[in-house]
């Protein structure tokens, strides 16, 4: 008796025992997202080795090219705007009519082509199609030091250029007033379908895709640690990057965070997080940012994502207009550079467009869309990310591990508040609340996010966090 319940208690420990392992494991391997390894070139997938060169880039323009859009601006016709309307009702036609003479008769677009070279640019194919890249090292290093790359993703209707301004408190902190303890040297791709990267062929290609491409792009330059650094779509490529390989990325920082699935101790949180924010591990900024939740979340999400619902279902219509016709592409544009840097920027006439950009800025950005035709294509991303629905892709079920820091800016769209964050962002060793700035942080306020970049390297580093995930 006694033996065979001896033998009964050791087969109850080996099923819980291999239940135990099997927990471990599966939950060790499920934490990683696949590698997506696609071809998304024309036709069929050649069955010989893909060509893995990198071949320099230049922007260049033609004569053609500027007496075309010329031609075109001269054609455009304008609708007049509701008296008093400003940029409630979308891009006011009053300041677009300013932009556009500026546009025809003072914008130097050979000039803007010479500042785009000025940093190197580079193409290769990856998975079928060319990726455009700059990559930036540093002018000098101290004795000693290393730069760290840095990969730096970009998202619509942004592009490279949102980069330039950042590019150099990176690559030489030192000679703007930064600590050069931590230099980088500072890969910044457009995602295919942007830009002068290759639109993919096929249906299907999301973030996961952009991240597997762009896990390649740093292996193929030889970085097997890397550093990544994001907002819009920057935010989910770099996180899907940060899934991929953990392993790889030493650290995420990010400008923008969503997070498509909620509990219900969150959920609770929106309806008595502003009486008891200390319950739900809300600060006075998430208060103030989050609340009254009907006015700051729920009519702005539908107040401003119209335009995602177009480009989640059918952006090939509207696109073909906004590819065909630059005043129209401006105004579908300018109108996210305004709002979007600051809602309170609706209720002024000329939409706050030069408060805080220039408009050779602003028209560069969108010359980058006129002259690779990739308005229709950039805006497919939406469809390939969003159509099959929010929380049912993989990425979305699954956690991010490697140390994160996070800049929230003020006038971002949407605020999500830290505690939030920490249930997809499991490792996050750095959170800031900035002290202004938008959705276009980088393009915006590139001093206060290199500074954040900077500390938030310098705690991974120091700690080793990389290596405790």
């Amino acid at each position: 008796c006694f033996s065979l319940a001896g033998i009964m208690l050791l087969e109850v420990f080996l099923v819980l025992g291999t239940l135990l392992i099997y927990f471990l494991f599966s939950k060790k391997k499920e934490e990683m997202l696949p590698f997506k390894d696609g071809w998304w070139g024309r036709g069929q997938k050649p069955v010989t080795k893909e060509d893995s060169s990198i071949r320099p880039f230049k922007v260049e323009t033609t004569e053609e090219e500027l007496s075309d859009l010329f031609r075109r601006l001269d054609q455009a016709r304008f609708t007049e705007p509701l008296e008093n309307s400003c940029f409630h009702y979308g891009t006011n036609s009053v300041p677009l009519r300013k932009v556009v003479f500026y546009w025809k008769n003072q914008f130097n677009w050979k000039k803007q082509v010479e500042v785009l070279n000025k940093y190197p640019q580079f193409k290769t194919k990856i998975q079928g199609i060319d990726i455009h890249f700059v990559h930036v090292k540093p002018p000098c290093l101290p004795e000693g030091q290393a730069a760290k790359p840095l990969l730096m993703v970009h998202g619509w209707p942004g592009s490279f250029y949102e980069f330039y301004k950042i590019i150099p408190l990176l690559t030489d902190p030192a000679s703007h007033g930064l600590s050069d303890e931590h230099i980088f040297e500072v890969i910044c791709p457009s995602i295919p379908g942007y830009g002068f990267s290759e639109a993919p062929h096929k249906k299907d290609f999301n973030s996961v895709s952009a991240a597997s491409v762009f896990y390649e792009l740093m292996l193929r330059l030889g970085f097997n640690e890397f550093y990544t650094q994001g907002g819009d779509w920057g935010w989910l490529i770099c996180t899907n990057l940060s899934q991929i390989a953990p392993n790889n990325v030493k650290g995420l920082h990010l400008n923008m965070v969503s997070v498509s699935k909620l509990g219900l101790t969150d959920l609770l949180s929106i309806l008595l997080g502003r009486y008891f924010p200390g319950l739900f591990g809300f600060q006075d900024e998430d208060v103030r940012r989050m609340f009254p939740f009907l006015k700051k979340w729920l009519y702005r999400i539908l107040s401003e994502s119209g335009y995602a619902h177009i480009q989640a279902t059918k952006p090939d219509t509207v696109g073909c207009g906004l590819n065909d016709s630059p005043v129209g592409l401006a105004a579908y544009i300018l109108e996210k550079f305004s709002s979007w840097t600051d809602m309170e920027f609706q209720k002024l006439e000329d939409g706050g467009l030069e408060r805080k950009f220039s408009l050779d800025d602003l028209l560069t950005n969108i010359m980058i869309y006129w002259v690779s035709g990739c308005i229709v294509s950039s805006m497919r991303f939406y469809r390939e990310n969003l159509g099959k629905g929010i929380g049912t892709q993989k990425h979305e079920k699954l956690t991010v591990q490697v140390p994160t820091g996070i800049a929230s800016f003020p006038n971002e769209i949407l605020h999500t508040p830290q505690a939030w964050a920490k249930k997809k962002y499991t490792n996050i060793v750095s959170f800031h609340f900035m002290p202004r700035g938008g959705h276009f942080a980088a393009f915006e306020e590139p001093e206060l996010l290199a500074k954040d970049i900077l500390q938030f390297v310098d705690k991974v580093e120091k700690e080793q966090l990389w290596k405790k995930k």
